[in-house]
């Protein structure tokens, strides 16, 4: 994760992104760098526009207009609702295989 991070810092820096520069972002940082996972993530960012990149991901991350983030609360909530309706549809299941056995 810390050469993408490297890469988005230069990037908000007008800065170039390629080998040296992120090499000294990484090294900056007091991590040593791996000279296979720049050449790869410099090689994965050729064809990329990260203007757009992140604008996408901005939009799919971002809730719906007027929408706020659920709570720890809420989403307990759903997932125990869920967990529940597992649990129901396994006891169904169960039940009709039972029920096939004295069919």
């Amino acid at each position: 994760m810390e050469y993408i991070y490297a890469a988005m810092l230069l990037h908000s820096g007008d800065n170039e992104i390629n080998e040296t520069n992120v090499k000294s972002v990484i090294e900056a940082a007091g991590i040593e760098a791996s000279d296979v996972r720049i050449k790869g993530l410099i090689a994965a960012l050729e064809d990329v526009d990260i203007d757009e990149a992140i604008e996408t991901t901005a939009l799919a991350a971002a809730p719906a207009a007027g929408g706020t983030a659920p709570t720890a609360e809420e989403e307990t909530l759903v997932q125990e609702e869920e967990e529940e309706e597992e649990e129901e549809a396994s006891e169904e299941e169960a039940a009709a295989g039972l029920g096939a056995l004295f069919g």
